[in-house]
């Protein structure tokens, strides 16, 4: 890992004002089933929802979003984005280390995410994390693609 660059990103929440920003992680990251300007939007100005941006240098570098319900105690990992350029520099990993902290602040004892099939490495980041695969959501993407849902307990 690139101690450097690791040392240089900073996770807070994100604003309205990074909204283009957002919209190109988007663009960057996915190739189907992106969040549209209004969604992200919506999502930013929620109480229910935390959005995370990953900062180097005031670059946007990654994104995560946690949903929250009211009446439950689970979280939902939205989505979590992390641009090429930033891969395998620990990123994704504090990007989850903030959304258990987001889930534990507002008292959930659990998380969950959907994840394609076939993003191994994201799967194994998840993995990494104490989430496990408990079904799976045929053909759950625009393109057909299947996705694991995963959970892990917040002990």
């Amino acid at each position: 890992m690139n101690t450097l660059f690791y040392s240089n990103v900073h996770i807070r929440r994100i604003g309205e004002n990074r909204i283009d920003d957002l919209l190109a992680l988007e663009e960057a990251c996915f190739e189907t089933d992106r969040s549209s300007r209004r969604n992200l939007r919506n999502l930013l100005r929620s109480a229910s929802v935390s959005c995370l941006g990953a900062y180097h240098r005031g670059a946007v570098v990654g994104s995560a979003v946690i949903l929250f319900r009211a009446g439950t105690r689970s979280a939902r990992i939205y989505s979590l984005a992390v641009d090429a350029s930033a891969r395998g520099l620990g990123v994704g990993r504090r990007m989850m280390e903030r959304a258990e902290k987001e889930a534990r602040l507002r008292g959930c004892d659990r998380l969950r995410l959907e994840v394609r099939m076939d993003n191994i490495p994201a799967i194994r980041l998840y993995e990494r994390f104490g989430f496990a695969s408990t079904h799976v959501l045929n053909g759950y993407y625009e393109d057909g693609a299947h996705a694991f849902v995963m959970r892990k307990e917040l002990i």
